[in-house]
């Protein structure tokens, strides 16, 4: 097991909960001259389609002002841990395989205990391993690539051996350096696999500066999400129902993209690398979801949009 990471400062945590205080009443505004500056490259020219299936996962209802800072309508929203799978002519892939069987042990015991109590999912989430197998009709997998390596992206891997893993070359060295890994990140999932490092060389794409053609078709095109982690990256599908972009944590839910609002300071300061550079991809998210669904990790009612079957149909598997 990795190092367990050391717990914020009691003057950290004071500051993050007087700051999520000031943020309920008085949320960040959107940088107007910063929205007013970004550039739609426009989208890619795709000449093959995929389909992007949710896992099923049991939604936690949370407050919304918990979430999306400043904001307290609707009362509660619900989040949860998705996984995703995009089918490709060449390959199918899992992006951000979320849960672990026995997470408590192998995962949240690696976190700081400040953050434990915040980030621990509800008894009765469902394992990615637990829900891939009550998919039905869904080919093999052949490779994982996490949109970042925070552990509810990437602990899902421990239940899948040997499946090779795609990362951002930046989010693999950040996760890497040093004794223990970054608030948040978990490193056992990557051991003993296969990894493949990527940059994103690519040309700009909608309204991000950086991108990646995954596979050379235009169908899936990966995009520079940076903030909440140095290399985060959005995963943009062409679909035969339009283009899907599937966010991770650039932001927690849709109201956040709708709204321009940023991440409640508490727990927001301790999972964000980079507060101002992941408000900066909040509006490039805002600016894009004219061309392209956009889907943030831990929103459940968007992610389920893309499910094959509710989350109540799926019970773990002997």
């Amino acid at each position: 097991m990795s190092d367990r990471v050391p717990n914020p400062s009691l003057f950290e945590c004071c500051a993050a909960a007087a700051s999520s205080i000031r943020g309920a009443v008085r949320p960040r505004r959107a940088d107007q001259r910063f929205l007013k500056s970004l550039t739609d490259a426009g989208l890619p020219t795709a000449r093959r389609t995929v389909t992007v299936t949710a896992l099923a996962q049991t939604p936690r209802s949370v407050p919304t002002a918990a979430v999306v800072e400043g904001r307290f309508a609707p009362r509660r929203i619900t989040n949860s841990l998705n996984s995703f799978v995009i089918t490709h002519p060449d390959a199918t892939f899992i992006v951000d395989p979320s849960f672990c069987l026995d997470a408590e042990r192998r995962a949240l015991s690696q976190l700081s205990s400040v953050l434990r109590p915040v980030v621990r999912p509800p008894a009765d989430t469902i394992a990615t391993i637990t829900a891939l197998q009550a998919e039905s009709g869904l080919p093999a997998l052949d490779f994982a690539l996490p949109t970042h390596a925070h552990w509810d992206h990437v602990c899902g891997l421990l239940d899948l051996p040997g499946l090779p893993v795609h990362m951002h070359s930046i989010e693999q060295q950040w996760i890497s350096a040093g004794k223990v890994p970054p608030v948040g990140g978990v490193r056992d999932s990557l051991l003993d696999r296969p990894l493949v490092t990527y940059d994103l060389d690519g040309p700009p794409v909608l309204t991000f500066e950086r991108s990646l053609d995954l596979f050379g078709d235009g169908s899936v095109v990966l995009v520079d999400l940076a903030g909440h982690t140095p290399g985060s990256v959005g995963v943009l599908a062409h679909t035969p129902r339009g283009w899907i972009l599937l966010a991770g944590d650039a932001a927690w839910h849709s109201l956040q993209v709708d709204d321009i609002r940023q991440k409640a300071s508490f727990p927001g300061n301790f999972t964000d690398n980079d507060r101002d550079l992941t408000f900066k991809s909040l509006h490039r998210l805002h600016l894009a979801r004219e061309s392209a669904r956009v889907i943030p990790t831990h929103d459940h009612a968007a992610a389920q949009q893309l499910a094959s079957s509710p989350a109540e149909a799926v019970h773990p598997l002997p």
